[in-house]
């Protein structure tokens, strides 16, 4: 997606492995991502319009969405409903720096009636979720300017 589409509204498909990112006005972004696009803001106490999450709160929604993703493949497999399968995430800024996320707690919600043996295997699937696995081993991240 070129910047022009972006600021214009247009959602063309991405690759996979790509997102473009556009300046809005203010603390806003325009997020581009396969054809989807979502607005990254910050809140009007924090100087944004509050148009959308904060780029940490999608970071924590990612960890969370992940975890549900997996929780949720894990009971397709074993055949049990996910219709009630939700996730909360709570999580605390760090008090010193760099600032960065210092907690995140996460709690599942599941169908009644699973075994203790079945959530000890849920336990496992769900801990090595991909956003998890690459908190845990962060990427490289270089910046080069365009």
């Amino acid at each position: 997606m070129t910047d022009t589409a972006l600021a214009t509204g247009r959602t063309t498909a991405l690759p996979e492995g790509h997102v473009e990112v556009c300046h809005l006005g203010g603390c806003a972004f325009k997020v581009g991502v396969r054809g989807h696009a979502l607005v990254i803001d910050q809140p009007v106490e924090a100087g944004g319009g509050d148009r959308g999450p904060t780029p940490v709160e999608v970071l924590v929604v990612s960890l969370a969405s992940c975890v549900a993703y997996y929780a949720g493949r894990f009971l397709e497999r074993h055949h049990i409903d996910r219709q009630r399968l939700r996730v909360s995430a709570d999580f605390t800024m760090a008090d010193d720096r760099p600032a960065r996320v210092a907690a995140v707690r996460m709690r599942i919600f599941l169908p009644e009636g699973l075994s203790e043996a079945m959530l000890q295997a849920l336990r496992a699937v769900v801990d090595h979720c991909t956003v998890h696995s690459t908190l845990r081993q962060p990427p490289q991240v270089t910046i080069e300017f365009g």
